[in-house]
């Protein structure tokens, strides 16, 4: 690998993966965060990144944690990412390929993070009444609501997440309806139907597009 390539590896948040991922997944798996992501010889390019094509790499880019180490560097092309578009698309990819993500030269397990859960983009700030079907307003706080023991928070989005682009050309101020609860199949059951329900997106939390509850859990 030589010097230079390994030191190369460090300057962008990477995906480590035990390995070498098939190119057609890959790409697939990129879509899902930037739909307009297409192959740029082996690499991939999406909004403002380049996804390097994958290179062996020494295990102690992961820590030691896995055997064999495949990286997948994303590199910022021009300015800096959006909303850390980089460090998500890394983790992202490494949570469905079974990896680890690199990042400033901390290692992570991104199937690891408690509390985290999907959220439904949707194109204009729904009201109580709208979310009335599915969620229970809090009396003390306008923008936080619950469906037994999950806990539903309206964000306001700032920037728009690549995977939501082609669904809300018009929109002019997105807002997100952050699930947060134990058990991801029903966030993601609930995050489903409140999308279907408002003409909303689901996104898992580093704003990869969701199409079934499963999506959320680490790949077995």
């Amino acid at each position: 690998m030589g010097w230079m390539a390994k030191r190369r590896l460090r300057t962008g948040p990477t995906a480590a993966l035990p390995a070498k991922p098939d190119p057609a997944e890959l790409l697939r798996i990129v879509q899902l965060a930037d739909p307009g992501a297409k192959k740029d010889g082996d690499d991939i390019v999406a909004t403002d990144v380049r996804v390097c094509a994958p290179v062996e790499a020494d295990s102690d880019l992961a820590g030691g944690e896995l055997e064999k180490v495949w990286a997948v560097r994303v590199a910022a092309e021009g300015p800096l990412p959006l909303d850390f578009f980089d460090r998500y698309l890394a983790e992202g990819i490494a949570f469905r390929l079974k990896g680890l993500a690199v990042c400033r030269g901390e290692v992570s397990d991104p199937s690891d993070e408690e509390n985290t859960g999907p959220a439904v983009i949707l194109p204009t700030r729904p009201t109580a009444e709208d979310l009335a079907p599915l969620l229970e307003p809090q009396e003390d706080d306008e923008f936080t609501f619950t469906a037994g023991d999950i806990k539903a928070v309206l964000v306001l989005q700032k920037g728009q997440p690549p995977a939501v682009q082609e669904l809300l050309p018009f929109a002019t101020e997105l807002t997100a309806i952050e699930l947060r609860g134990d058990e991801q199949v029903k966030l993601g059951a609930l995050a489903l139907e409140l999308s279907e329900a408002l003409n909303g997106l689901v996104v898992d939390r580093w704003r990869f597009r969701v199409d079934a509850a499963e999506d959320l859990l680490p790949p077995a």
